[in-house]
């Protein structure tokens, strides 16, 4: 099992990017955690990397996913997992049968609260035996305590703490193919601090 994240051995997952919950990120600027949970999206529709979307309880506070996602993906968005209340993802059924049916070991996961969303599934799915990149920068918590403490408990467990642009470049591998030239324009338009002339 290659620890080595690529297109053809990963897929992403994105945990309850909903427009309720989104509000609930204080940690860092919720807009940049939007940004960068569509960049993932948009990365995994160039390199064609399976991609898992579920919600929770869209009809409740949460309110439904982002609709730039229906947009990004309309595939993943249409066979979204719709939990109806289960905390973490991964003890959902529907949910590991999606990720169980991309044949991927390397999972690439956000959630929109790294507190409640990401934590759990991460954790679980390290202790099953699946290599996890936490995409740090397309997750946020309530609190800077709680973040801290999910970032410790994830790490404690092996999950590997990273950002999008170190995750869309190690899928990337060279910025001189065509995928890779698609990356590197959505890195320079939508992920990194411009840069002045």
């Amino acid at each position: 099992m290659s620890k080595l994240f690529t297109p053809e051995n990963s897929a992403l997952l994105l945990i309850d990017h909903q427009v309720g919950t989104m509000q609930l990120i204080k940690n860092i600027d919720v807009d940049q955690a939007k940004r960068m949970s569509l960049a993932l999206a948009k990365a995994a529709s160039i390199l064609g990397i399976p991609t898992v979307l579920t919600s929770s309880q869209e009809d409740r506070v949460q309110g439904p996913l982002l609709p730039e996602l229906q947009e990004i993906l309309p595939e993943a968005f249409e066979k979204r997992v719709k939990r109806e209340g289960i905390v973490n993802a991964w003890t959902d059924a529907n949910f590991r049968a999606a990720v169980e049916a991309t044949g991927r070991k390397n999972l690439i996961m956000a959630g929109v609260t790294t507190d409640v969303c990401l934590v759990f599934p991460a954790i679980d799915a390290v202790g099953e035996g699946y290599n996890v990149q936490a995409v740090m920068d397309a997750s946020g918590s309530p609190f800077d305590l709680s973040e801290d403490m999910s970032r410790r408990r994830m790490q404690d467990a092996g999950v590997i703490l990273t950002a999008t642009n170190t995750v869309i470049a190690e899928l990337a591998q060279n910025w001189g193919t065509e995928d890779g030239q698609k990356l590197i324009q959505l890195l320079f338009t939508e992920v990194l601090p411009p840069i002045k002339s």
